[in-house]
C-alpha cells in the first residue's frame, strides 16, 4: 500500500512539472476573455523578448485547443504576418490586478475582416474562414475550463470606406447580442477599442464615422465600455500598431475593463 501511495504521488508530481516546448495543462477555474476583432487585435507588432516570457497565470487557446502559457504571437490568422497583439498585456495586468485568478485568452480574430463576416454562417473570403462560427467554437471549447469574464473587440477599419455597410452600428449590436447570448453569457463586458488614427493618414469621413458608431454603441449598450487608442504609433504602414504601442493598448483595455470589473467573479467549477 505504502509504494502505491508513494508512485501515486510521484506520478502526479510528474505530471505537474512543466515541459519545455510542450504544452502543458492549465488549471480549471479560468477567466476567460474572448479576442475577437481584425488585425490590429490579431497583432501585427514585431515580437520581442518580453512578448515570449512566460507569466505565471495567463494562458491561451492554442491552434489545437490547447491551453498553453501566453506567448506572442497568439494569433494564428495569417501565420506570415501575424504579431504582437493587445491581448498578451491586458491578460498580464489583469493577472496582476487579480493575484488568486487564472487568465484564459482565446485569440480569435481574423486580420482584414469586415463586420459583415461576424454574424452567425457568415465567411471571410479572403481567409476562406467563419471568424464569428470559428470564434464560437473556440470559445465553447474554452468554457470547459472556465468562466467567459469579457470579450475585446477591435476592428473597423476595412468598413471604413464607401463600400462599408450603411447599417454598421446595427451589426455591431448583434455581434454584441449574438455572442453574449450562443455563449451563454447575457451580462458579459463588451468591450470596444478604437481605431488607429495616425497624424500621417488623416480619418476619412468613412472613418470618423465608423468611429462615433463604436462610441455610440459603447455608450447605450449595457456592459460594454469603449477604449480610446489616441497618442500611439504605427509600425511603418500607417495601419498597424508597433509592438510597444500595441502593448500599451492592452494596458488600456485593462484599465477599462478592471474599472469595470475590479475583482474577479466566481468561477464555478
Amino acid at each position: 500500500m505504502k509504494r502505491w501511495i508513494c508512485a501515486g504521488l510521484f506520478a502526479a508530481c510528474v505530471c505537474l512539472l512543466p515541459h519545455r516546448g510542450a504544452a502543458q495543462d492549465a488549471p480549471t477555474g479560468l477567466h476567460l476573455f474572448l479576442l475577437v476583432g481584425q488585425s490590429n487585435m490579431a497583432g501585427r507588432g514585431t515580437v520581442e523578448a518580453e512578448d515570449s516570457t512566460v507569466v505565471p497565470r495567463v494562458w491561451m487557446l492554442d491552434q489545437q485547443l490547447r491551453w498553453v502559457p501566453a506567448r506572442e504571437p497568439m494569433h494564428f490568422d495569417k501565420p506570415k504576418v501575424v504579431g504582437v497583439g493587445p491581448g498578451r498585456a491586458f491578460g498580464v495586468d489583469v493577472a496582476a490586478a487579480w493575484p488568486t485568478a487564472q487568465v484564459g485568452l482565446i485569440p480569435a480574430a481574423v486580420g482584414g475582416s469586415s463586420i459583415r463576416s461576424w454574424a452567425p454562417g457568415a465567411e471571410d473570403a479572403p481567409t476562406k474562414t467563419h471568424p464569428y462560427d470559428d470564434a464560437i467554437s473556440r470559445a465553447k471549447a474554452a468554457l470547459a475550463s472556465g468562466r467567459l469574464a469579457g470579450i475585446l473587440w477591435l476592428q473597423g477599419e476595412t468598413d471604413s470606406n464607401a463600400g462599408g455597410p450603411t447599417d454598421y452600428e446595427q451589426r455591431l449590436r448583434d455581434v454584441i447580442a449574438n455572442l453574449r447570448r450562443d455563449l451563454g453569457a447575457p451580462d458579459v463586458p463588451f468591450l470596444i477599442g478604437q481605431m488607429g488614427r495616425f497624424a500621417e493618414k488623416p480619418w476619412t469621413i468613412h472613418r470618423t464615422r465608423v468611429d462615433s458608431l463604436h462610441q455610440l454603441v459603447a455608450r447605450t449598450t449595457t456592459g460594454s465600455a469603449f477604449v480610446p487608442t489616441g497618442g500611439l504609433r504605427h509600425r511603418g504602414d500607417t495601419t498597424h500598431y508597433d509592438t510597444p504601442s500595441v502593448r500599451e493598448i492592452g494596458h488600456r483595455y485593462a484599465k477599462v475593463f478592471l474599472a469595470m470589473v475590479p475583482t474577479p467573479p466566481a468561477v464555478v467549477r
